[in-house]
C-alpha cells in the first residue's frame, strides 16, 4: 500500500461527495464536528482524511467506506493503466500513481478516456482489416462491444442483483428445493404454472443444442448429453425467463446498453443469474460456504450443481450486510482463450490476450478431475490465492468429444485462511509465483514462458547471446 493510500489524500473525491449531497462546506463541517477550514484543507489534499472523520461520515451519511476510499476503483485504475501502456502512448512515461490520480480526481473523465480509446481501437482494427469483408468486420465489432458493455455493467453492479436474488430465494422456498429433488420440483412448476412439459431428447434429434423451448408444442427439450446439474440449471433458467421477464427487462433498461445484441446477452446473463440463485439461494448457500471453508466440490454436492455453476455463484455473494469472500473468476479453453471473467476484488483481467502461462490454471488440463491451488503475485505486488479445475459442461460422444474448459477461482491472500484449499500453505511467509496479467502487458524480464514482447517496450537483439526468452527488451 502506498503512502498516499495510507494517508487517504482523496480531496477531490471528498469534494464530489459533498457536492452530490448538496452540502456547503460549512454544513458538512457542522455535521462532522470539525472546522470549515480543516474540511477545506482536506478537499485540497493539504490535510489527510483521518479514519475518525471517515467513520463519522459513514455513520452520518450511510455509505460504503470501501467505495468512498477508492477500493472499488481498482479495476478502473488497472484499465486506465493498461490503456496508457499501448504503443500509441510510447514515449510518454505515465506511472500507475498518475493513473490513480486521474481516477481519484475524475472517475468520469477516466471512463470517458476508456470509451475514446475503445473507439480508437475499433477504428484501427477496421483500417487494418481491409482484406476482410466490411460487413463481417462490423459484425465482429458489434459482438465485441456487446460483450464488453455487458461485462462492464455486471462489474459495476458487483455481480449482485438483489431483486433477482430475493425472487429466486422465494421460488426456492416455495418449491421446497431443500427437501425435494430439484429436477422433479422444477418440472412440476413448469407443468402446473405454464402448462409446459419437459422431454429429454436424443442427440440425433437435437445435435447442435442443449436446450430448446418449443412454444408451439409447449415443451422444453433438453439434450441427453446434459448432466443432471445442467438439466436443473436449464429448467431454472426457463422459469426465470417466464416468471421474471418483467424484472429482467427492467434491469436491462437501466443498463442503457448499445443495441439489441447487448440487450439479448444481458437478458440471458440475468436469467442465468436467477437460475443459479434459485438452485443456490443466497442465505443458505453463504452459510454452507462459510461452514465448509468454501470447498467448491462439496458445495456442488450439497446443492446439486456443477463446479462451474458453484464457483461462479461464489462471486455473487456481495450483499452489504452478508458478504462472502470477494472472489475473481475466469474460464479459459485449452488454447488459453478467456470466455468468461469477473473480479469482485482487485484482481485485474486484461481486455486483450489470454492469461499468464505461469498461472497454473493452464496445468489443470493435465490433471482432469483434480482441483489444484497456487499462490500468485502480480507485478504491483498484490498477492492472491487461486484454485483451478478442468471441467466440461456436458458429456460428449465418440464423434463429438465434450469441450474441455478450465475454471479459475481466487481471492486476495488476506482471505486465504478462510479457504480449505490453503490449509497446507504457510500463509505467514508466503512464497507466491510471480505472474503477469498477460505477456503483452507484463514487463517482467527473463521470463522463460514469454510468448510476446511487452507492447510498450522496444525489442533488443544481441547476436552474441541467447537469453531465456527470444523476446529481450530494454528496461527504460
Amino acid at each position: 500500500m502506498s503512502k498516499k493510500e495510507e494517508k487517504l489524500l482523496i480531496g477531490p473525491r471528498l469534494r464530489r461527495f459533498r457536492q452530490t449531497l448538496g452540502l456547503t462546506q460549512a454544513r458538512m463541517s457542522e455535521d462532522l464536528g470539525i472546522s470549515t477550514s480543516y474540511l477545506n484543507l482536506m478537499e485540497r489534499n493539504q490535510r489527510a482524511l483521518s479514519a475518525k472523520v471517515l467513520l463519522k461520515m459513514a455513520e452520518i451519511y450511510d455509505f460504503d467506506i470501501s467505495e468512498f476510499t477508492g477500493a472499488g476503483d481498482a479495476h478502473l485504475v488497472a484499465e486506465i493503466y493498461e490503456v496508457l501502456r499501448d504503443p500509441l502512448f510510447k514515449g510518454t512515461s505515465i506511472s500507475k500513481n498518475e493513473a490513480e490520480d486521474l481516477v481519484n480526481i475524475s472517475p468520469n473523465a477516466a471512463k470517458a478516456m476508456l470509451k475514446l480509446y475503445g473507439k480508437h481501437r475499433d477504428l484501427s482494427r477496421r483500417n487494418t482489416d481491409m482484406a476482410v469483408d466490411r460487413d463481417k468486420v462490423e459484425l465482429l465489432e458489434q459482438s465485441a462491444e456487446a460483450v464488453e458493455t455487458v461485462r462492464r455493467f455486471i462489474h459495476e453492479q458487483k455481480n449482485f442483483f438483489p431483486r433477482l436474488d430475493a425472487a429466486s430465494e422465494s421460488l426456492s422456498d416455495e418449491l421446497g428445493l431443500t427437501k425435494r429433488e430439484p429436477h422433479a420440483a422444477l418440472t412440476e412448476r413448469l407443468k402446473d404454472k405454464h402448462d409446459l412439459s419437459v422431454r429429454i431428447v436424443p442427440i440425433d434429434i437435437m445435435p447442435q443444442m442443449l436446450r430448446y423451448y418449443d412454444r408451439h408444442s409447449k415443451r422444453i427439450n433438453l439434450s441427453e448429453l446434459l448432466r443432471q446439474s445442467g438439466r436443473r440449471f436449464q429448467l431454472a433458467f426457463q422459469i426465470g425467463m417466464l416468471e421474471q421477464r418483467e424484472l429482467i427487462d427492467e434491469i436491462v433498461k437501466t443498463a442503457a446498453l448499445p443495441g439489441r445484441e447487448a440487450e439479448g446477452l444481458m437478458r440471458t446473463s440475468l436469467a442465468n443469474y436467477f437460475a443459479a440463485a434459485t438452485l443456490m439461494p443466497y442465505s443458505r448457500f453463504l452459510k454452507e460456504a462459510e461452514s465448509i471453508k468454501y470447498d467448491v466440490d462439496l458445495l456442488g454436492h450439497r446443492f446439486g450443481t456443477s463446479f462451474e455453476q458453484t464457483a461462479h455463484r461464489l462471486t455473487t455473494l456481495q450483499k452489504p450486510e452478508a458478504r462472502g469472500i470477494p472472489f475473481f473468476f475466469v474460464r479459459i479453453d485449452v488454447a488459453g482463450n478467456v470466455s468468461k471473467r469477473f473480479s469482485a476484488g482487485r484482481f485485474h483481467f486484461s481486455q486483450f490476450g489470454g492469461a499468464c502461462p505461469l498461472w497454473n490454471i493452464h496445468a489443470c488440463f493435465q490433471t482432469p478431475g483434480t482441483t489444484i491451488s497456487q499462490m500468485i503475485q502480480l507485478p504491483d505486488e498484490t498477492t492472491y490465492f487461486s484454485i483451478a479445475k478442468m471441467v466440461s459442461r456436458s458429456d460428449g460422444t465418440f464423434n463429438a468429444p465434450a469441450q474441455k474448459l478450465a475454471i479459475g477461482l481466487g481471492c486476495d491472500i488476506a482471505y486465504a485462511p478462510r479457504l480449505t484449499y490453503a490449509q497446507n500453505y504457510n500463509l505467514e511467509t508466503p512464497n507466491p509465483t510471480p505472474i503477469g496479467v498477460n505477456c503483452y502487458l507484463c514487463e517482467r524480464p527473463h521470463c522463460r514462458q514469454r510468448a510476446h514482447a511487452p507492447l510498450n517496450k522496444s525489442l533488443s537483439f544481441d547476436e552474441r547471446a541467447r537469453g531465456m526468452s527470444i523476446f529481450s527488451f530494454r528496461e527504460e
